[in-house]
């Protein structure tokens, strides 16, 4: 799955500033690192992985409370030989997808994969059943010693109220595989292949969406409103089968979480994932919720000045004057590596390190998957990156966010397959913290009044996309798997959908009834739902820990590059409280939003 990955402390690789001005990075990424040939090859790996399977099974009867941690410690390594060799023929048929979701060769290796893994995979469910029947004291002895595994260990025991028997979870696993996953990859398939017409200078235009969503920053106001109105047109035209898509995936959590595995309640599911209490994501949402005000008085500010009446929805990405130009791909960047430099030149080296050893993909094509995404493999290998580069300001911010979780991942090398990557709150905090690095290097370069209140409503904008947006994302799937459970149809989700949007709004910016259909158009939704509050949890977080920064200045270095290193080992819990945050409380959580008041007041005494 797209996650974070690797850790190189090495200064080795750092190139002479000379060499850095002049390099030039390439645009595709180079896939040969996970696999030379891996298609003719496929027999050959998976016969690998395979016998090493047959070596973990053999050890089944070994298995006992009482057995010496002599027998039980090596088992754990071969689980992560077995884990980082199927992560790796998994990662490349996801990439090779990636490239080209209308390629029928790399769907057809990427279900040949899927299929082929989940049956091996099936071979071990044994172990975490069992796992989980060791009483607590045996469970405590055979975990001394075990030092990174350890959080493993303990999340497997976490899910035992919801672990069925072990041919009750094979059934599970292998359903999956031709129902959930395949239900998911027809939603990218259909999606993915969508065209888009706009009239640009009076030409009309076919493109993808992510060209179509550079419009939707545009200047002309004209053209924003053209372009969310044909955006929706065309998810509205497929609402019947996207909807229906949406109700299967929804149906199939409840019947697997709810009815088999005993969960309370639909999200409660992606909490225990998280290790996050349901009392903390209900006090995140509480509060996201509670301070919507604080954007909508944004808003209208911004409206003044970009001199926008009346102020809708069409228009809130609206740039400023200031931000109407392209930007370079080489250009971007070296702007992001120069801002990671300015903070800690161990992230930038290793940021530099996933551009130079040919790890990203940056450039929009028809049937590439869209959005972004940072791909971690095994600890020891250079993380992948995803990029739709168009050019536009947002897209050397969406670069350093994509960064920030590759060098998490990669400070967080010294750990085991199983923990190097933290849980999916935490794992947002790099990234976010990453597009925060850049914009306050910009802002400090910036002498110009306008270009840095340009640079303000950049930040404020993206502010309002990754905490408030995504709390009411979740909030919305909250009532639509109530919903579905009742019977509901598709444009009764839209019609709740369409209640939310107006309610974080207000009265003062009016929504058009065609942004009934956005939630069609959100892939987190559909593949990994509830996965949203992960982007508000981890920015409100940044926005605390960076206030930190701007305090204690380069003590507070060492410090954060320690929170990133950690990965994940420890819950989540353990890992903030360290840095003095309780994630239940109200308090924290309004804390990051007394930070964004002050920059919307900052922004206001600009008029």
């Amino acid at each position: 799955m797209p996650v974070k990955t690797s850790r190189n402390t090495s200064t080795s690789r750092k190139p002479s500033s000379s060499k850095r001005q002049i390099r030039t990075y390439s645009e595709r990424w180079d896939l040969s690192h996970l696999a030379k040939e891996p298609v003719p090859r496929f027999e050959t790996l998976l016969a690998e992985i395979e016998a090493k399977v047959a070596q973990f099974e053999a050890a089944r009867t070994q298995l006992s409370p009482t057995m010496a941690t002599s027998i039980f410690h090596p088992l754990l390594t071969l689980s992560e030989d077995i884990a980082a060799a199927s992560s790796r023929i998994s990662a490349y048929a996801y990439l090779w997808f990636s490239e080209n979701t209308k390629d029928l060769a790399a769907r057809s290796f990427k279900g040949k994969v899927e299929e082929r893994l989940t049956a091996l995979q099936n071979r071990l469910v044994f172990f975490d059943l069992w796992w989980q029947s060791v009483d607590e004291d045996n469970a405590r002895r055979l975990m001394a010693g075990t030092g990174t595994f350890r959080y493993h260990l303990e999340t497997i025991r976490r899910f035992q109220p919801h672990t069925l028997s072990e041919p009750e979870e094979k059934i599970v696993n292998i359903k999956n595989i031709t129902g959930r996953s395949a239900v998911h990859s027809l939603y990218d398939v259909v999606t993915n292949a969508f065209t888009f017409s706009l009239t640009v200078n009076g030409k009309r235009k076919t493109m993808t969406r992510e060209e179509l969503t550079a419009y939707l920053r545009h200047a002309q106001g004209r053209l924003r409103e053209a372009a969310y109105r044909e955006l929706y047109r065309v998810y509205a035209d497929q609402h019947d089968l996207l909807g229906e898509i949406y109700k299967t995936l929804v149906n199939d959590w409840k019947a697997e979480n709810l009815q088999l595995r005993h969960f309370t309640t639909p999200i409660a599911t992606r909490n225990l994932g998280n290790d996050i209490p349901d009392a903390a994501v209900t006090s995140l949402l509480k509060v996201c919720q509670k301070n919507a005000d604080i954007f909508q008085h944004y808003f209208r500010i911004k409206a003044r000045l970009c001199k926008i009446k009346p102020m809708s929805r069409y228009h809130i990405y609206a740039p400023h004057r200031t931000e109407q130009k392209s930007y370079r791909y080489q250009d971007a960047i070296k702007m992001v590596l120069e801002a990671y430099r300015g903070f800690s030149p161990q992230l930038a080296d290793l940021a530099e390190r996933v551009v130079h050893e040919r790890h990203i993909d940056a450039r929009t094509r028809p049937g590439k998957i869209g959005g972004a995404y940072c791909y971690s493999v095994v600890p020891s290998m250079t993380p992948y990156v995803l990029l739709n580069f168009t050019g536009e300001a947002r897209d050397i911010a969406t670069m350093a966010h994509e960064l920030g979780h590759a060098v998490h991942g990669m400070l967080a090398q010294h750990h085991s397959m199983f923990t190097f990557h933290s849980t999916l709150p935490l794992a947002e905090t790099a990234s976010v913290f990453g597009e925060r690095i850049l914009s306050d290097a910009l802002m400090n370069q910036e002498r110009d009044k306008k270009v840095r209140q340009g640079l303000l409503l950049n930040q404020l904008d993206d502010i309002y996309a990754t905490v408030l947006r995504q709390a009411y994302f979740v909030q919305f799937e909250n009532q639509a798997h109530e919903m579905i459970a009742q019977g509901a149809t598709v444009k009764d989700l839209a019609k709740t959908y369409l209640t939310e949007v107006r309610q974080q709004f207000g009265k003062g910016i009016k929504v058009p009834d065609e942004f009934q259909w956005e939630w069609l158009t959100i892939p987190h939704i559909f593949a990994s739902p509830f996965y949203c509050y992960a982007y508000s949890f981890g920015n409100l977080l940044v926005l605390a820990l960076y206030r930190m920064y701007q305090k204690e200045g380069a003590a507070f270095v060492p410090k954060y590059l320690e929170l990133l290193s950690t990965g994940g080992s420890e819950s989540p819990e353990t890992i903030l409280a360290k840095v003095g945050v309780d994630m239940a409380s109200e308090d924290f959580w309004q804390s990051g939003f007394d930070t964004i008041r002050e920059m919307v007041l900052q922004l206001e005494q600009t008029l």
